[in-house]
């Protein structure tokens, strides 16, 4: 199945870090939050991603473009006959990466409904977000979709109160969704969601549109958007404290991400 990454914001609360590069390229532990989150989702066998660029988006394409250059040991053979042998091999040789152009001051709706081209009619597809790392079984999250039998499905997750909470019935379906609450008890949106390709006709022609705004109120009324519970580790990385964390728990070797 393929995964759409959100890739395009300017991350304005971590601007120590985003006016130089995009959120998705801030490092944790030597590497992008972006390779992280493409890791998580290969060891469960999703390895096609089409990656929606915007702010900045020229630094993801040299990023991949220059992957065995940024990843590998290299010897260099000058002269009249130059040479390049790279050293070492890695478990990214199978992925597939489309880089879009969605849009520098689009909002997240237009970027998911720029790469609709990308995706083969009537096929489902995994959307999340490009500045997040969690523990979620993404492979369990599609079966609780597809039992699920609706257009979407959100990983819902426990944070701090300035994400957008859901409210859950006892059989999953959400019923309300609340863009930034004031407490934390509730689940919120954890992204790491499934999509079918109806999610498409939610998703106006409208580059000033968000897709947890008026997609998703549309999807709650129509009784179609679903949630997949994860007690486990979430954390995004939207101040320059949270990139200090997850690179400690990186460099302590307790990244309790880490599956591959």
């Amino acid at each position: 199945m393929k995964v759409v990454i959100l890739c395009g914001g300017k991350g304005t609360r971590l601007r120590e870090e985003t006016e130089y590069r995009p959120k998705p390229m801030v490092p944790v532990g030597g590497r992008p939050i972006l390779w992280h989150i493409m890791k998580t989702y290969a060891h469960y066998g999703h390895k096609e991603f089409i990656l929606c660029l915007g702010y900045k988006g020229y630094m993801i394409k040299e990023f991949f473009r220059n992957y065995m250059w940024n990843t590998s040991d290299i010897t260099l053979t000058l002269g009249a006959k130059p040479a390049v042998q790279f050293h070492d091999n890695h478990d990214e040789e199978d992925w597939k990466v489309t880089l879009a152009e969605t849009g520098a001051e689009s909002m997240t709706a237009y970027r998911v409904r720029h790469v609709q081209r990308y995706i083969p009619k009537g096929e489902p597809f995994l959307l999340t977000y490009g500045d997040g790392v969690a523990t979620v079984d993404i492979n369990a999250a599609m079966s609780a979709h597809h039992a699920a039998g609706k257009i979407c499905t959100i990983t819902a997750v426990h944070p701090a109160g300035r994400f957008g909470a859901l409210r859950i019935t006892s059989n999953n379906i959400i019923h309300a969704f609340s863009e930034k609450p004031q407490y934390e008890e509730s689940y919120v949106n954890g992204g790491y969601m499934v999509c079918d390709y109806r999610m498409f006709d939610y998703l106006p022609n409208d580059p000033s549109v968000m897709l947890e705004r008026k997609p998703m109120d549309d999807l709650v009324r129509d009784g179609q958007l679903n949630a997949y519970r994860h007690e486990g580790f979430w954390q995004p990385m939207d101040t320059y404290q949270e990139t200090q964390y997850l690179n400690q728990l990186w460099a302590d070797g307790k990244a309790p991400w880490k599956v591959w």
